[in-house]
């Protein structure tokens, strides 16, 4: 098969840049890859420490018309915004309540992987997976 695509950047819609900035690095453990301002806003992604050069997270400002509908609708329904892997469920899982991080969903088997979801503090809904190798 030919490799024709990847995913190089997703994003999630943010109310607050600087706040989404402090919460995926100082608390989820992600680090600010760029950071270029953009007229009142800015050009702000975050990477996987181990994955420097891989997939990054656009903290994009939520200020569209249409965003805080759709948020609020994902939010209202459980939906996550983004989903993110992680090596040990419980560890992190136990480190993020810690930190003061709320969940509206603890960890829970469902079938091969096990899911958790958590308020990113900036209006969406993250969802952390485990899926044994």
């Amino acid at each position: 098969m030919v490799w024709r695509m990847r995913i190089r950047l997703t994003s999630v819609y943010v109310d607050d840049q600087a706040k989404a900035l402090s919460f995926y690095t100082d608390v989820l453990g992600f680090v600010k890859k760029h950071d270029v301002p953009v007229g009142a806003d800015r050009w702000l992604t975050v990477v996987s420490p181990r994955e420097p050069e891989g997939t990054e997270l656009l903290l994009e400002p939520s200020d569209h018309p249409a965003v805080g509908p759709y948020k609020a609708a994902l939010v209202a329904d459980g939906i996550p915004a983004a989903q993110f892997a992680v090596e040990d469920m419980q560890a992190e899982y136990e480190r993020l309540i810690g930190l003061g991080v709320r969940f509206t969903q603890e960890p829970r088997e469902t079938g091969p992987v096990t899911t958790a979801v958590l308020d990113d503090t900036c209006g969406n809904l993250i969802q952390l997976l485990y899926r044994e190798s």
